[in-house]
């Protein structure tokens, strides 16, 4: 009897994921999971552009400047960004689905490249998971985090996305071998792994995956693509519920700016650097000549609505105080100056364009309180949350 026959023999037998034949789904198996990946990096990659802009467009460094044209640029990419993080759910649950068990390989690390796979893959999953995670539940409107969640999903998105690059780098190879490898012994092998045992194929696991995916983007996306508005059963929100037919994410009570807003004694101020500083009544705004302008509310949530808005161009009203050309201005709501996005900047090609408005109807109508009256920003190609309502005061910097 050989010694390692009775080694063997005195080792206790293997349990749970480490037994043999533990992982015998033809579902768990390198092909499956290389096309998954590669509709995970899409969707991630996508995902991260989209909302990287969407960052640029909040906090600008010296080096950006928005552009105000196309006026639905904003409303396109929020949404976009929005949708593939949802359809990335489903995708990246199976993903952890097939690849599992290779949690369970040994020896862990057998190389270099697979010591980079396996150390990005705590960043990668985690920050994934995360992501998604606090994505929903924000645009549920749910929050059960103390922290700052711009600022925390912003942080894990470079995280995550950094972990994707280095794991891509690691499986590249095995990627494009298992999708495009050659050969009869390829294929003998993948209609082995799609046997009929009475479980679910290979095939019909990444159909399965796919149908869920798709209804579950056709389900959602119709909060901003309009034309599938009636198939948005689980968008969180409805773009044509809320006053005056547009949805509303804080109002003036919550803001604590009812009596401010109504106060009959309002004059909206325009200050800082400027020939003449003005004090303006809402009668002293409607006299000024008045512009029209079909913009839409775009929400960092992913919904956006369309509407018609009039009132004072920001160009005219700065042209009228005597401010310098090509200032920056901020405008800031009666809010507390504490709270947050209670004021906006606006500058470059967003001070200049005819459609940047401080708006006093809505749809033909006055604003409705919780739309900002007495008077709101609205502009092209801007997040709604930069769209500062009950405007008080206009700087020129």
């Amino acid at each position: 009897m050989r010694i390692d026959d009775g080694l063997h023999r005195l080792r206790p037998p293997a349990v749970g994921p480490f037994r043999e034949g533990a992982f015998d789904s033809p579902v768990h198996e390198i092909r499956t999971a290389a096309w998954l990946g590669v509709a995970l990096g899409v969707s991630f990659s996508v995902c991260f552009l989209t909302g990287l802009f969407s960052h640029l467009i909040q906090h600008p460094p010296v080096w950006f400047a928005n552009p105000a044209r196309p006026v639905w640029l904003y409303r396109v990419t929020q949404g976009v960004h929005v949708a593939t993080g949802i359809a990335s759910i489903p995708l990246l649950l199976a993903k952890l689905w097939v690849v599992y068990p290779h949690f369970f390989t040994m020896p862990p690390m057998r190389n270099v490249a697979h010591v980079l796979e396996r150390v990005s893959l705590l960043p990668l999953v985690g920050g994934s998971v995360f992501l998604l995670f606090s994505g929903v539940a924000s645009i549920a409107k749910w929050f059960p985090w103390r922290f700052s969640f711009p600022s925390a999903h912003y942080a894990a998105a470079w995280i995550t996305i950094g972990a994707l690059v280095v794991h891509v780098g690691a499986k590249i190879g095995a990627t494009r071998r298992a999708i495009t490898r050659p050969g009869r012994e390829a294929e003998d092998a993948y209609r082995a792994a799609d046997r009929d045992d009475g479980g679910l194929t290979r095939r019909g696991f990444l159909w399965t995956v796919g149908g869920a995916t798709g209804v579950l983007t056709l389900t959602t996306v119709g909060q901003t693509f309009r034309p599938l508005s009636r198939l948005a059963v689980l968008a969180p929100r409805d773009p044509t519920v809320g006053p005056q037919g547009l949805p509303v994410n804080k109002t003036a009570r919550s803001a604590g700016v009812v009596d401010a807003a109504t106060d009959p004694g309002y004059r909206l101020s325009v200050e800082g650097r400027v020939a003449t500083p003005l004090s303006l009544s809402l009668d002293d705004l409607r006299a000024m000549p008045q512009r029209d302008a079909g913009l839409p509310i775009a929400c960092v949530d992913g919904w956006s609505a369309s509407a018609w808005w009039r009132g004072v161009a920001l160009r005219d009203l700065l042209a009228a105080a005597g401010a310098p050309v090509g200032s920056t201005v901020t405008v800031m709501s009666l809010q507390d100056q504490d709270a947050p996005y209670s004021s906006a900047v606006v500058e470059g090609a967003q001070v200049t364009d005819p459609d940047t408005l401080l708006a006093l109807e809505v749809s033909g109508a006055p604003l409705d309180i919780d739309h900002g009256f007495p008077l709101r920003l609205i502009g092209p190609n801007r997040p709604g949350v930069l769209q500062t309502k009950w405007v008080q005061k206009v700087v020129v910097g």
